[in-house]
């Protein structure tokens, strides 16, 4: 899996391409923990380009919602149709702010 890191106003934007699974999560896990360590807590995670996620993937995400500091905000965008029915068998849709777009995820929580 690959992640592109871009900045928008005061936001990191971390575009996911390919898969999220026991193998790639730990470099997704990483980089979260060291943007919140810097304390740049505003954070959108992109999933236009990500095909599969598993259950390390979701562990990930459910970890790093959990330690955004007070201030902080994280929203995905993006999600593809297959990935957003694991989300939704998971329970997740109710757990993270989710947006059709990057620029609708940075409108809404600014």
């Amino acid at each position: 899996m690959e992640i592109l890191e871009t900045k928008k106003n005061d936001f990191t934007i971390l575009a996911l391409d390919g898969r999220l699974d026991t193998l790639s999560s730990a470099s997704l896990d990483s980089k979260l923990k060291d943007l919140i360590a810097k304390n740049e807590n505003k954070i959108i995670i992109d999933l236009t380009k990500l095909n599969f996620i598993s259950s390390s993937g979701l562990r990930v995400l459910l970890t790093i919602a959990k330690n955004v500091k007070s201030g902080g905000k994280l929203a995905l965008c993006s999600l593809q149709e297959h990935v957003k029915e694991v989300f939704d068998v998971a329970g997740f849709t109710m757990l993270f702010a989710i947006f059709s777009s990057q620029q609708e995820a940075l409108d809404s929580i600014q």
